[in-house]
C-alpha cells in the first residue's frame, strides 16, 4: 500500500502550497468519489480552479490528470479488493481463531506504540494541556470516540475543556472563534483522516494556540499544524482500523494529567458526589 497514490499524497502534503493542500485533504477523505470526478467538478466542490486541480496532479508526480485519475482508481480497487482478501484470509477461521488474531494484532500495536513513543514529546503535550487557559479537543469520523473519552477524564482534572465532534463546519468555527495563544488544541485523527480536523488545527495554529496531534504516523496530514505529536499504531487484521493502541495512549494522557492535578480531581469527584446526593440521582462510580 505504501506505493499507492494516497500514500504519496500524505507524504508530500507538508510541502504543498495552501491550494494544493486543500485538494489533497479532499482527495484523502473522498478518494472514492475523486476517482471518478473530473478536475472541473473537484475544483467546483472545494472552490479551486480546474487548472489548479490539474497542476496538483502534476505536482505529485503524474504526467497529467488522466494518469493521476487512473492511479486513484487503482487505489480504490486495491481497497475494495481488501474486502475480498479479508474473506479469503479469515473466512474459514473459527470464532476462537478470529478472536486470537484480532487481539494479537492489538497487542502488537500497543507494543510498537510503547517502543516508539517519545517520553519528551509526551511530557511536552501534558504540560501544554495543564498550562492552557482553555483546551479544545477535536475528533471526527472514526476518532470521535477517543476524543470524547479524553475530554471526559480531562474534565475531572481541570476546567474549560471543549469537545469538538460536530461534522458541521459552522459548529467547528463557532467553537474555535475565541481560541488564542494561551489555549491548546488537541487534534485526534487516524485513517481515514478528517479534512475538517486538519482545518480546525490550521485555525488554532493561525491564532497562535499550541496544537497537539494524536495520530498514527509522522506523515499524517494533521502534523502540518502541530508543535507536538504523539503516535499510536492503528493497524488491524480487518478493513477497520484498530483504536486499541490509540485509546491506550489517550488513557495514558488522561492518567498523567489527573496524577499532576490530584487535588483538583479529588475536589471535582467530591463535588459530583455531593450533587448526586442533593438531587437524589442513583449513585454512580465517579472514579472508574
Amino acid at each position: 500500500m505504501e506505493n499507492d497514490i494516497l500514500f504519496t499524497i500524505r507524504e508530500k502534503m507538508p510541502r504543498m502550497s495552501k491550494s494544493h493542500r486543500k485538494i489533497a485533504q479532499y482527495v484523502l477523505e473522498h478518494y472514492d468519489e475523486a476517482a471518478f470526478d473530473t478536475a472541473a467538478k473537484i475544483g467546483k466542490r472545494i472552490g479551486a480552479s480546474e487548472s489548479t486541480v490539474v497542476r496538483f496532479a502534476v505536482a505529485i508526480g503524474y504526467a497529467g490528470y488522466p494518469e493521476y485519475q487512473k492511479a486513484l482508481g487503482d487505489a480504490l480497487r486495491n481497497r475494495l479488493s481488501g474486502v475480498k482478501k479479508l474473506d479469503e484470509q479469515y473466512g474459514q477461521n473459527t470464532q476462537a481463531e478470529l478472536i486470537r488474531k484480532a487481539m494479537t494484532s492489538d497487542i502488537t500495536n500497543i507494543q510498537k506504540t510503547i517502543e516508539n513513543i517519545s517520553p519528551t514529546e509526551f511530557e511536552k503535550a501534558i504540560n501544554m494541556i495543564l498550562d492552557a487557559e482553555n483546551v479544545f479537543v477535536v475528533g471526527l469520523l472514526g476518532s470521535k470516540l477517543p476524543a470524547a473519552f479524553l475530554c471526559h477524564y480531562l474534565k475531572l482534572a481541570r476546567k474549560n475543556i471543549v469537545l469538538i465532534d460536530s461534522d458541521s463546519a459552522e459548529d467547528i468555527i463557532e467553537k474555535l472563534m475565541n481560541i488564542g495563544e494561551n489555549d491548546c488544541l488537541i487534534g485526534i485523527s487516524f485513517p481515514e483522516y478528517s479534512e475538517k480536523t486538519v482545518k480546525a488545527m490550521e485555525i488554532a495554529c493561525d491564532r497562535k494556540a499550541n496544537v497537539i496531534a494524536v495520530t498514527d504516523d509522522e506523515k499524517s496530514p494533521v502534523n502540518m499544524y502541530s508543535v507536538c505529536a504523539l503516535y499510536a499504531r492503528s493497524n488491524s487484521v480487518s478493513v477497520v482500523n484498530s483504536l486499541v493502541a490509540p485509546m491506550s495512549l489517550i488513557n495514558a494522557m488522561a492518567v498523567s494529567v489527573c496524577v499532576k492535578r490530584q487535588d483538583e480531581v479529588g475536589n471535582n469527584i467530591s463535588e459530583i458526589k455531593a450533587l448526586l446526593d442533593v438531587y437524589k440521582y442513583p449513585e454512580i462510580n465517579t472514579t472508574g
